[in-house]
């Protein structure tokens, strides 16, 4: 049984960053990973990905070329600037054994337990 641990989430104003950690006792090597995210009264949004071999996925709709994911080891990194109060939400890591960074949640094998972002306006 794998684990997945986010960190790195907090409070933050308007157009401040943060960068989320995620730690995996799996190896990412083989496996991909991505970013979700859950909005209040939303469903669970794809973010970011990246596959076994290095190549990303953005949602563009969403993170508009603020957000960048990359890994290395056992972490993949989520570094968010400019951030807007609509980013804020629990933020999740996801790691999807296809190693193809799909962009539905039901398509990933395992989570961690999410770390909250908040941005104030």
């Amino acid at each position: 049984q794998g684990s997945l641990e986010e960190t790195g989430g907090g409070f933050v104003q308007t157009g401040g960053s943060l960068k989320l950690t995620c730690t995996t006792s799996l190896s990412i090597h083989k496996y991909s990973l991505g970013w979700f995210r859950d909005r209040p009264g939303k469903e669970r949004e794809f973010v970011a990905g990246i596959n076994w071999g290095g190549g990303m996925t953005f949602d563009e709709d969403s993170v508009r070329g603020r957000f960048t994911i990359s890994k290395n080891n056992a972490q993949v990194y989520l570094e968010m600037n400019n951030l807007e109060p609509e980013d804020t939400a629990v933020y999740y890591c996801g790691l999807d054994r296809s190693g193809t960074a799909r962009r539905f949640a039901n398509q990933y094998d395992y989570w961690g337990q999410g770390t909250q972002v908040t941005v104030s306006s």
